[in-house]
């Protein structure tokens, strides 16, 4: 997690199209300095839950493909969670190891009951079967073996998670530096902690290492609360709902600096108020604030990362 904060941090001060306003990291923080916002992490309303290993296995296929949704008008996170979730109720080996391996489009959208193909579909069966295999060939079938081997440690899991599985290494050249920012990665982590409230496969005895997932609402949210300004050809292309390429310069601004102003404004928070909070935490307010909001527009980029 060093890595990601350095090298967010590195993008942040030598940003062209994206800055980060301290001001309004001020202003934000003044604002919630009486009531630092805590939302809960909702499993019951729509994940799978049976607090063993299959609710593992579960988050890791959830989070193997959760990404890219913005293409299907319809579509959202929570067509995917709950088309998993009736998947496993219905058939307790949905998601056996064996049987990622063998996955196709049409199985895929069969299993969550989306009549038709899916953003970036080829790419979804194919961490699909990225993940099935990694997990038979080192892990006896089951995430939950590849959880135990962190040894309750949030930065050993996403280093195991990255170094195993292709598909979570969230990485981009900006400049000529390397930006790491593992998203799907880290939210996975959140996602066991969360789910089992901190206990059993959701224990971390370094929870507070884990940054927030830079992805398409955070950013925007983050600049509706004055935090993030955009470049006029930035914002342009933003509002015009055009798509901005992965891995571009514009790209990687956008979820690195949203990464270094969260940070700063933990630190802040920290500092003005002694109070200790999460990056997660914070993480789940912005979100929970840019569901919420209609109007909100984000940038629009073809990624399996987010």
């Amino acid at each position: 997690m060093d890595e990601v904060r350095a090298s967010s941090a590195w993008v942040a001060t030598h940003s062209s199209h994206v800055t980060v306003d301290f001001s309004g990291i001020e202003k934000v923080v003044e604002s919630i300095k009486d009531s630092i916002p805590k939302i809960e992490w909702d499993f019951e309303g729509i994940h799978y839950f049976d607090d063993g290993p299959l609710t593992v296995q579960y988050l890791l296929v959830l989070d193997a493909l959760n990404f890219c949704f913005w293409p299907d008008k319809e579509l959202n996170y929570d067509h995917l969670a709950l088309g998993l979730r009736e998947a496993l109720q219905n058939d307790k080996s949905a998601l056996d190891a064996d049987r990622l391996q063998k996955y196709t489009g049409f199985e895929l959208r069969k299993l969550l009951k989306w009549p038709r193909s899916l953003p970036l579909e080829d790419e979804r069966i194919r961490l699909l079967h990225e993940v099935g295999l990694e997990l038979e060939r080192n892990f006896e079938g089951k995430a939950s073996n590849l959880v135990k081997l962190c040894g309750k440690s949030a930065v050993k899991l996403v280093e195991l998670v990255t170094s195993h599985f292709p598909g979570f290494r969230d990485h981009s050249v900006y400049k000529g530096h390397q930006v790491f920012l593992y998203k799907r990665a880290q939210i996975f982590v959140s996602d066991l902690w969360g789910a089992f409230k901190g206990k059993g496969y959701g224990e971390f005895n370094d929870i507070g290492a884990i940054t927030i997932f830079a992805d398409y609402i955070v950013p925007a949210v983050l600049r509706q609360l004055g935090v993030l300004r955009y470049s006029s050809d930035l914002a342009g292309k933003i509002e015009g709902n055009s798509e901005i390429g992965s891995g571009t310069e514009e790209e990687v601004e956008l979820r690195a600096c949203s990464v270094y102003a969260v940070e700063k404004l933990r630190d802040l928070i920290r500092k003005n108020s002694g109070k200790q909070v999460l990056s997660i935490e914070l993480d789940l307010w912005l979100w929970s604030v840019g569901v919420q909001c209609s109007s909100l527009q984000h940038h629009r980029t073809l990624s399996i990362y987010y």
